[in-house]
């Protein structure tokens, strides 16, 4: 809420606080735990024709990254709950964080393609893009579930632990 608003009232426990920096804290570390898995995904896929330079790649990740961390900010408040809560959080950011990631990487050679190139070969790029980001999603489905473990784990050690 912002301090200008009417209804707006100082927190004197310090709780919003710690939501923000936790929030932050949780889009850093999802950013830097899949940022490995996103190289090795670009590596083990076949390259999609016009996105196969290095500009283009490096957009194309730092869009998925951007993704990325704003889903970890978004769950990192949500997994200091429960175990269950935990347990639930975990499951959504191994789902999500590809989605996350393709959709980010797709929105943006779309809207490059489409720059470049026309709408139809925009469409054409962001469809190989998704059909890529799909398959290299299953492929490392293994390492996703192994980030997405470790992030729980340091993201309730930063929040205090579990509660219940």
């Amino acid at each position: 809420m912002d301090p200008r608003s009417p209804s707006w009232r100082p927190d004197p426990t310090g709780r919003r606080l710690a939501t923000i920096r936790l929030a932050r804290r949780g889009a850093l570390l999802a950013a830097v735990l899949f940022a490995p898995i996103g190289a090795v995904g670009m590596a083990i896929l076949p390259a999609i024709d016009p996105i196969v330079t290095p500009m283009a790649t490096s957009l194309a990740a730092v869009a998925g990254l951007a993704g990325v961390a704003l889903l970890g900010a978004g769950l990192a408040p949500a997994a200091i709950g429960s175990r269950i809560d935990g347990l639930v959080v975990g499951v959504a950011l191994g789902i999500g964080a590809p989605v996350a990631a393709v959709t980010s990487a797709l929105i943006g050679t779309f809207m490059a393609g489409s720059a470049l190139r026309g709408f139809d070969e925009g469409g054409r790029i962001a469809g190989q893009v998704l059909r890529s980001g799909v398959g290299g999603a299953i492929a490392l489905s293994p390492l996703i579930a192994l980030a997405s473990a470790a992030w729980i784990l340091v993201v309730r050690r930063w929040g205090g632990g579990p509660r219940t």
